[in-house]
């Protein structure tokens, strides 16, 4: 019998373009360009910056593309910076088990950009590398699972196994054969970083690192699938190996082997619960903007006039990264329930201008965000229970004498049973055209577009990667 090692591999390997679902691959290109516009907006944030450096400096000569620069060094150096860039903002897509495309694709775009492949070839790791990433983490513990009728939080957690939709990728791109990806994903399982988000969780202000370091596991996706192409043996039982294996020292509680696996390769399932997010915040409180944003400007509330905002979450974010109120550095903006609330009640066009430092410290937001409180949220586990996109979100705005409500389910960006939450393309080029405005030439920023969204006819992908070279102004701000 086939191991799970061996399932995968055969799955990345007998995978076809044109056996791809055209959800399938239009997700694939949505994705795309989405993560090339949030990782140009974040080059002049702390994360971006120290991506690039040290991507620069481990990358030497080559022809691969960081992004927002201009820069070329290898498929490595480029990796790194990428990855680092694209989780900047935290503002990429987001796919369960969380964040899935700092980890898997910027491997693809530098391998895509240097053998070079075309646009089939680059759809085909994408949607291998995000499908294998979301059964396997969807059949490990879920921070939205519940028990007894509360969330119950991992005590270990992360995106570690996204190293597997990663390794994938980089050997069908690399055109391995079958045996090889096995091996290479054996080898991915014994050096794959450790979960520890749940002490990122725990510690505020947080770590600049977040949740996982996307450019460490890519190096390490690298360092699996060269080693099998140079011979190495893997261990493919890895996945099997109840007691001993993978599910052990990754720390997760429970494991269904046979939901990873159940039709692969011929149901799909990530294009489903892929999520693109519209603010650079933590996921959770999206909805809570978008009520917030509703009630203002229904009723012409002016930020001076709001005397105080309750909301109301779910029970997953009671801790100290979400209810942090020492903001030191723009980073700890993207997590902070209380100053995302207060910036925006500013409605700040959501994108790089959100991590300007005349805004996040400013008096005005640092004041109303004093003025925010939260509560958990009723029947949060009943409506995180009944979809999988669901971010239960309730708000109350004080102001004029009155209290202003509204609520939601369904945060924008998500594939629900409320349609309007769905991004559409023409919302998703927008939010690409705000966060590459100003760094990239108009020209070259359409020229990505059309490319990008129409993937699977571009005959090198390389000419995308080409077309992030800034021009025109560059900012000049630095992240405090």
């Amino acid at each position: 019998m086939q191991t799970m090692i061996e399932k995968l591999a055969h799955f990345a390997g007998a995978c076809r373009f044109d056996d791809l679902p055209r959800d399938v691959v239009s997700e694939s290109q949505r994705i795309l360009l989405d993560s090339i516009g949030v990782a140009i907006g974040g080059i002049g944030e702390l994360k971006g910056k120290a991506g690039i450096a040290y991507g620069k400096l481990m990358g030497g000569a080559g022809d691969a593309t960081i992004m927002g620069t201009g820069d070329k060094t290898s498929v490595f150096g480029a990796a790194f910076a990428n990855s680092e860039l694209i989780n900047t903002l935290d503002m990429d897509a987001v796919l369960p088990p969380g964040h899935v495309v700092p980890y898997v694709l910027p491997a693809i775009m530098a391998l895509g950009e240097t053998l070079p492949r075309d646009g089939r070839e680059v759809v085909r790791a994408i949607a291998v590398s995000h499908e294998m990433s979301n059964r396997i983490g969807m059949g490990m513990d879920y921070l939205r699972d519940t028990k007894d009728g509360e969330v119950d939080p991992p005590p270990v957690f992360g995106y570690a196994e996204t190293i597997f939709g990663a390794t994938a990728a980089i050997g069908m791109l690399r055109g391995l054969q079958e045996d090889v990806i096995a091996h290479a994903l054996g080898i991915a399982g014994s050096i794959s970083p450790v979960n520890s988000q749940t002490a990122w969780f725990q510690h505020a202000p947080s770590s600049t690192i977040k949740y996982q370091h996307a450019g460490t596991l890519v190096q390490s996706a690298f360092t699996a699938s060269y080693a099998a192409e140079f011979g190495h043996r893997g261990d493919i039982r890895i996945l099997d190996d109840e007691e001993f294996g993978y599910r052990r020292f990754i720390g997760t509680r429970r494991w269904f082997a046979d939901r990873m696996m159940a039709d692969l390769g011929t149901e799909w399932r990530f294009p489903a619960q892929s999520s693109i997010k519209p603010y650079p915040h933590c996921r959770v409180l999206h909805a809570l903007i978008d009520t917030m944003t509703e009630i203002l400007d229904t009723n012409a509330i002016e930020v001076e006039e709001i005397d105080g905002i309750k909301i109301y979450v779910e029970g997953m974010v009671e801790q100290p990264v979400w209810l942090n109120r020492e903001i030191l550095t723009t980073h700890d903006a993207q997590f902070s329930i209380a100053h995302g609330i207060a910036v925006g009640a500013h409605r700040v066009p959501p994108g790089p201008r959100w991590m300007d430092p005349d805004l996040v410290f400013g008096s005005s937001v640092m004041g109303l965000m004093e003025k925010v409180t939260h509560e958990v949220h009723p029947d949060y586990v009943k409506l995180l229970s009944g979809n999988a996109a669901s971010r239960p979100a309730k708000l109350e705005v004080r102001a004029r004498g009155q209290v202003f409500s509204g609520e939601r389910r369904y945060p924008k960006g998500s594939r629900s049973p409320d349609p309007a939450s769905f991004m559409t393309d023409e919302e998703l080029i927008a939010k690409f055209q705000r966060n590459v405005e100003g760094i990239l030439p108009r020209d070259n920023a359409e020229r990505i577009i059309e490319q990008a969204m129409n993937l699977a006819g571009v005959p090198d992908f390389g000419a995308i990667m080409r077309l992030t070279a800034p021009g025109g102004r560059m900012p000049l701000r630095q992240s405090a």
